[in-house]
């Protein structure tokens, strides 16, 4: 009978072993939920350290015209690190999200846009009193040497 041959190395384990251990470290979805009704249209996610992350549904690129069944129908994907909407074709990453990432650059863009141009009592009052200072500050140019 011919001895095994050795084909990974204990130290290869070990570091195998170091590297699962360091990604479960990391926060992932255990459960998530669409919470629809009066006042709330949010997406809930459970952590695995035990937070819950609760999101507006639109500020999720993808799912702005989406039904409530649709919305309810979500999946878990890779040791929850995605969340995958059949229905629609929609995935978002679970890391980003926890970022405040809901979507491409220009989904990003658009969303500030849409804070940006918010009309409150705070914000009327805050340009009020730049505008008593004279307003914002001119840009100074760069003078080439």
């Amino acid at each position: 009978m011919a001895n095994p041959r050795l084909i990974t190395t204990d130290e290869e384990i070990d570091k195998a072993l170091l590297r699962a251990k360091t990604e479960d470290d990391d926060p992932h979805a255990i459960a998530v939920e669409y919470r629809p009704g009066p006042g709330l249209d949010l997406l809930i996610l459970k952590m695995s350290d035990g937070q819950r992350v609760c999101i507006p549904r639109e500020n999720l690129q993808g799912l702005q015209n989406a039904t409530k069944q649709q919305l309810a129908n979500i999946e878990i994907l890779g040791k929850g690190t995605g969340l995958h909407w059949p229905d629609l074709d929609v995935d978002l990453y679970v890391p980003a999200l926890l970022r405040h990432i809901y979507g491409n650059r220009s989904w990003m863009a658009q969303l500030g846009r849409r804070g940006g141009s918010a009309k409150t009592v705070a914000k009327a009052e805050a340009a009020k009193a730049n505008g008593l200072k004279g307003g914002r500050p001119k840009r100074k140019l760069a003078m080439s040497a």
